[in-house]
C-alpha cells in the first residue's frame, strides 16, 4: 500500500501511469518561476490502468486532508477516479458531472472541488489545427478511437448545437470495452445535437481499419486510446489507409507514437495533416495550474506563447 507523505510546500499532484516520463516534470519548475509561484512543487502519483478503486480513494482522501496538497491533474484515470471518489468531493463542476470524469482537483477554503477541464483544453487544441469552418466546408466525418474522458470532451465540443453548420457529418467512436461505449452513448443523449453518432466495438485493430476505410475525405481521425503512450502500439493496423486530406490527431506526444508514424507514411501521398498531443498537453496543464493555484493564465496571445516557448525548450529531439 502506498504511503503518502504530507507536503512541505504547496504541491500539485500528477495522477497518471508513468508520470516521471512526462515533460511536465521539467516544464513545471520553469513555468512556476515565470508565473511567480516558484515556491510550488509537482509530484507524480502512478497507478495502473483501471486500478483498484480503493487506491484512488486513498490518494484523493490524502489530497483532501493535507493542507499543502492543493490539487491534482488527472490523466488516464479520469473516469475511474470519478466513479471511485465522487462522494469525497465537496463540489462537482457542471462539466465534470455531465461527463462523469475528473481531470482536475482543486481546493477553495478547505473544500475539495472536482473539475473537468478537458472540454476547454480540447476546444483550444482543436482550434489550433482544424481550419476554421472545416466541417461546414468539407462535410467530413470524425472517427475517435477510444471512449475515455478525452473522447467525451472532444466529441462534446464537435457536436454541440452552438457550432451551427460547422459540425461533422457524423461521428464514429470505437472502443475495446462495451461498457465505455454505453456510457458515452448515455452522455451524448444529454447533449443538444443533431449530429449522428455511431458506437463501434473494436476488439482488434482490423475493426478500426474497416471504419477508417469508410470515412469521407478531410475527416478527423483521433487516437484517444492511450496506445503509443500508456501501452505500446496503435489502434490501427499497418495496412490501414487514411482518407485523403485527413486530419490525423494523436492525443499522445510521447511514447512510441505508432499511430503518428502510420499517418506520416501517407502524409505526402494522401495530403494528411499530422498533429500530436503537444498543444493539448499545454492547454491541459495550463488550465489546471490556473485552477489549482487560483491564478490567471491566458489561453491565447503573447502570455500563452511565452509559456509554450518555455515548455518547448525542454523537449528532447525526436529519436
Amino acid at each position: 500500500m502506498t504511503t503518502f507523505v504530507p507536503a512541505e510546500r504547496r504541491t500539485l499532484y500528477f495522477i497518471g501511469v508513468s508520470t516521471a516520463k512526462s515533460s511536465i516534470m521539467k516544464v513545471f519548475p520553469r513555468w512556476a518561476e515565470h508565473l511567480n509561484i516558484s515556491d510550488a512543487a509537482i509530484k507524480g502519483m502512478d497507478f495502473v490502468v483501471h486500478d483498484d478503486p480503493e487506491a484512488y480513494r486513498r490518494a484523493v482522501a490524502f489530497i483532501r486532508s493535507d493542507p499543502l496538497s492543493l490539487g491534482a491533474l488527472v490523466t488516464t484515470h479520469k473516469i475511474d477516479l470519478f466513479e471511485a471518489c465522487h462522494d469525497l468531493f465537496d463540489e462537482i463542476g457542471s462539466h465534470a458531472r455531465l461527463m462523469g470524469e475528473t481531470s482536475c482537483l482543486s481546493k477553495r477554503d478547505g473544500r475539495l472541488i472536482c473539475h473537468a477541464k478537458d472540454p476547454i483544453a480540447s476546444r483550444l487544441s482543436l482550434e489550433a489545427f482544424v481550419p476554421q469552418g472545416h466541417f461546414a466546408r468539407t462535410g467530413a466525418d470524425v472517427f475517435c478511437m477510444g471512449a475515455g474522458g478525452s473522447a467525451i470532451a472532444i466529441t462534446w465540443n464537435l457536436m454541440r448545437k452552438e457550432n451551427g453548420d460547422n459540425v461533422p457529418a457524423r461521428i464514429i467512436v470505437s472502443n475495446r470495452s462495451p461498457d465505455r461505449l454505453d456510457r458515452l452513448r448515455t452522455i451524448h443523449t444529454e447533449i443538444d445535437s443533431a449530429v449522428p453518432v455511431s458506437y463501434v466495438l473494436a476488439e482488434k485493430a482490423g475493426d478500426n481499419d474497416a471504419v477508417l476505410a469508410d470515412l469521407k475525405p478531410g475527416s478527423l481521425v483521433i487516437n484517444a486510446t492511450g496506445l503509443g503512450k500508456d501501452a505500446p502500439g496503435s489502434p490501427l493496423g499497418d495496412a490501414a489507409q487514411f482518407p485523403e486530406r485527413a486530419l490525423a490527431w494523436d492525443l499522445n506526444y510521447r511514447g512510441d507514437l505508432v499511430f503518428l508514424d502510420q499517418a506520416r507514411r501517407q502524409q505526402q501521398t494522401r495530403g494528411i495533416h499530422v498533429e500530436d498531443g503537444w498543444v493539448y498537453f499545454l492547454h491541459g496543464w495550463t488550465q489546471v495550474i490556473a485552477e489549482v493555484f487560483d491564478i490567471a493564465i491566458p489561453a491565447t496571445g503573447p502570455g500563452f506563447d511565452a509559456l509554450s516557448e518555455i515548455a518547448a525548450a525542454t523537449r528532447r529531439p525526436a529519436s
